[in-house]
This record gives C-alpha cells, sequence and structure tokens, in this order.
C-alpha cells in the first residue's frame, strides 16, 4: 500500500463527518471578518485531529500546525467568508438570514473549501506514521474583500507558526463533480478596487443649473470607463472593468452633493492592470473638470490583490500526485481565469503556490441544464456567486479531501517502512 493510500485509509469516515460540516457551515454562513461562529468550527476540527491551534490570527483567521519531525512545511488554505447574497436554492440546509435580516450565502463554495480542509487535516492527523514535516491548516478570513491574507501576514503567520516551502488551495469550479483542473500560467487575475466619491453642489430638482449634478458626471464616468478597455487595452490582452456600485441622492426632486462609486479592474497581466488603474484615474478627474466639480475626486484603491500565477514544479508534482491519487482522466487543464485572488500574497515570501480549481457540477445538475453542447450548459448552469449556485457536495467533497491529502503528501518528506525518512521534495 503506498503512503497515499495509508493515509487516505479512513477517507470514507472523513468524508462523512465533513459533510455534516459542510452542511452546518452552509446553514450559517458569515460575512468578511466576522466568521466567528465559522472559525471556531474549523479550530475544534483542527484541535481534534491532533493540530496545535490558534485563534484570532488577522482578525477571525485560524492556524493549525501539526509538526511530525523534520521535513518541509506545507500550509493548506481554505476561507472562511461567505456574501451578501440572499439564497434561492431551495436546499433544506440553505442559509438562513442573519437576525438583524441580513442575506448571507456560501455563494463561492468556501464551506466546500473549509469541509475539505477539516477532512485532511484529520486525514493527515491520523497517518502520522506515512509522513514527515510540518502542516499549516490555514482558515483565512475576508477572502471575498482581499484582505483577509493580508491580514494574516500582517498578524505574523508566518513569523509566529513557520515559513511555508509550498502553499497549496483549491477553489470550486464549474467542472464535473470529481475533478479537478491545473493551470501552467495564471490561474486567477489580479485586481484592483476603487471607491470612487464624486463632489457636486446639492439644490433643487427645478433649477439644476444652480447646482452642481453629480449623478450626471458620475453616469459619465461609468460610460466614459467602458471605452477603457475597448480603445486603450491591445485585444490579446485579459482585462475587465466593471463599475458594480453607484450610490447618490435620497430623493427624486434634490440635486445630491456626492455620488460614490465602486469599481474594479482586473487582468492576467501586472502591466495592464497598472495602465488600466491609472486609465480610471485620468478618466475619473478629467470628467470631474469637465463637469466643474466644486473639488477634486476622492479616489481610494480599496484593495488589490497579485496575477495567481502557479509556481511550475510545485504544479507538476502536485498534478502527478492528483493523477495518481484520482486517475489521469478525473484531471484537467483550466484556462486563466478572470476571478481574483488574495491567495498569491502567501508566497510572497518565496513559498511555491499551487491553486487548482476543483469541479462542482453533478450529472443530474448537467443534466438538467439547458443546451445541447457543454458550451451552452455551462453559460446556463448558476456560476459562483449566484443565488442558485449548489455545489454536488456528495461527489465534490471527496474528492477536495483527497486532492488536499494527496497534494500535501507530495509535498512532506515520506517514512520509509524501517522508520527511516525518504525525502520525496526535489533537492
Amino acid at each position: 500500500m503506498s503512503t497515499g493510500e495509508s493515509v487516505l485509509s479512513g477517507v470514507e469516515e472523513a468524508v462523512a463527518a465533513a459533510g455534516e460540516l459542510y452542511r452546518d457551515l452552509h446553514a450559517h454562513p458569515e460575512l468578511s471578518g466576522a466568521e466567528h461562529r465559522t472559525a471556531a468550527a474549523l479550530a475544534a476540527w483542527l484541535r481534534d485531529a491532533g493540530f496545535a491551534v490558534t485563534e484570532g490570527v488577522g482578525g477571525t483567521g485560524v492556524v493549525g500546525v501539526l509538526r511530525n519531525g523534520p521535513g518541509p512545511t506545507v500550509l493548506l488554505r481554505a476561507e472562511l467568508d461567505a456574501l451578501p447574497v440572499a439564497e434561492q436554492t431551495g436546499l433544506p440546509y440553505a442559509s438562513r438570514a442573519a437576525d438583524d435580516g441580513t442575506a448571507v450565502m456560501h455563494a463561492c463554495g468556501h464551506d466546500l473549501h473549509v469541509a475539505a480542509l477539516a477532512g485532511a487535516a484529520v486525514l493527515l492527523g491520523s497517518g502520522r506514521a506515512h509522513w514527515a514535516g510540518t502542516v499549516l491548516a490555514v482558515g483565512q478570513p475576508a477572502e471575498e474583500t482581499l484582505t483577509g491574507a493580508r491580514a494574516m501576514l500582517d498578524d505574523g503567520l508566518y513569523e509566529r507558526f513557520g515559513r511555508p516551502d509550498v502553499v497549496l488551495a483549491q477553489h470550486a469550479a464549474p467542472l464535473p463533480a470529481g475533478m479537478v483542473a491545473h493551470g501552467g500560467g495564471p490561474m486567477t487575475a489580479g485586481s484592483a478596487t476603487f471607491e470612487v466619491v464624486v463632489h457636486g453642489r446639492g439644490g433643487h430638482a427645478g433649477s439644476p443649473h444652480r447646482a452642481v449634478d453629480p449623478v450626471v458626471t458620475a453616469a459619465a464616468i461609468v460610460l466614459r470607463l467602458q471605452t477603457v478597455v475597448a480603445r486603450e487595452v491591445g485585444p490579446a490582452e485579459q482585462v475587465v472593468l466593471t463599475v458594480g456600485t453607484l450610490h447618490a441622492g435620497t430623493q427624486a426632486n434634490v440635486v445630491p452633493d456626492r455620488a460614490t462609486l465602486g469599481l474594479t479592474v482586473r487582468s492576467v497581466s501586472p502591466d495592464a492592470l497598472a495602465r488600466v488603474s491609472e486609465a480610471v484615474r485620468r478618466v475619473v478627474t478629467a470628467e470631474c473638470a469637465a463637469s466643474a466639480c466644486p473639488s477634486d475626486p476622492e479616489i481610494t484603491l480599496v484593495s488589490s490583490s497579485p496575477v495567481n500565477i502557479n509556481d511550475p514544479a510545485a504544479m507538476t508534482r502536485t498534478r502527478a500526485a492528483h493523477e495518481q491519487c484520482l486517475g489521469g482522466q478525473r484531471v484537467a487543464w483550466f484556462p486563466p481565469s478572470l476571478a481574483t485572488e488574495d491567495f498569491p500574497h502567501f508566497t510572497e515570501s518565496g513559498a511555491a503556490g499551487v491553486y487548482w480549481m476543483l469541479g462542482t457540477v453533478g450529472p443530474r445538475q448537467w443534466a438538467a441544464a439547458p443546451g445541447a453542447t457543454a458550451t451552452e450548459k455551462l453559460q446556463s448552469l448558476p456560476a459562483n456567486h449566484s443565488p442558485l449556485y449548489a455545489p454536488d457536495v456528495d461527489l465534490a467533497l471527496p474528492t477536495g479531501i483527497r486532492a488536499l491529502v494527496s497534494a500535501a503528501l507530495a509535498h512532506l518528506d515520506g517514512a520509509a517502512p524501517d522508520g527511516e525518512r525518504s525525502s520525496s521534495v526535489d533537492a
């Protein structure tokens, strides 16, 4: 029996227990920075698995440390937070609204990621006779706001718990459940999120000439920004600019004195990201000047994330481990995505990063999706962040647990039959 088979020998029991955790987390989601219940649930699992656990890292972050002799340090990351989305799946374990009536939903699969990490931690803890090194199990808060990874690092994550040699993470994706997919280049885009405040001069709707209407200026900004990608970005460059929020005014017969916009820029090219971000500043400033706004706009960079690029050698090793564990037919390639992540921050100290996609679409979902071709079905399936998003947990969770365990073992040292350690990591 191989090392992976030995460690995974109790996977059925781990899956059953982790499935209950998943349904509990899905029913009780928490927004970014407020993941107190979720963090406590993961912390309890890690303690039961034999990890030394510290809570409250970088806010609500959880760090579990399992030291098992000399060897490499491998970090496994899962996100804790959910989204402000009203669930419409009709599942028996669907999200329950918060006490204040706020709609919250695990619409991006983070509950699946946490449950897979918990199951993997149990198996790695019980299988310590078969590997050597250190496993760091990290529950990261505030991924959706792209602030949690940096907060944990600024709180001394590596100084307090050790610097990893490799950091591993997976993310739910619209692939057939039971599959994983890797990428040889960028996996997710770099991003910049801005808040823009346009200052006007309030007045009466019946005498707009005596006011400076920030709504009109904001509308001009929104329309002009659409031309940045269309006319200032090369056709081969992957860039998206989205204005996601626009807030202004309190009543129809009042010209407000300000308008606030929220927008994001995404690209798989750091250079294109920088150029388009600068264009945002230029366009906003120019439109405000053209409208004779009484003061300059406020342009604030709210958050940012680097392009997420896998380490080639570490990705190759991880992919080979997945092929051996899951079978080559269940391991695919994934194209660059313009979704964004703060996971790359964990690699800034020199750790090798590997990030792969975890399929979540079950056969019933696939069959029920409208369309005759795979492309048509993928277009009609509920995507991440949709109120209808519902992973097939019975198929996706076992794969997620196996993928994390086999990936971790690929980068840890192995234990020889006579008790001596044999390294499985390149010199």
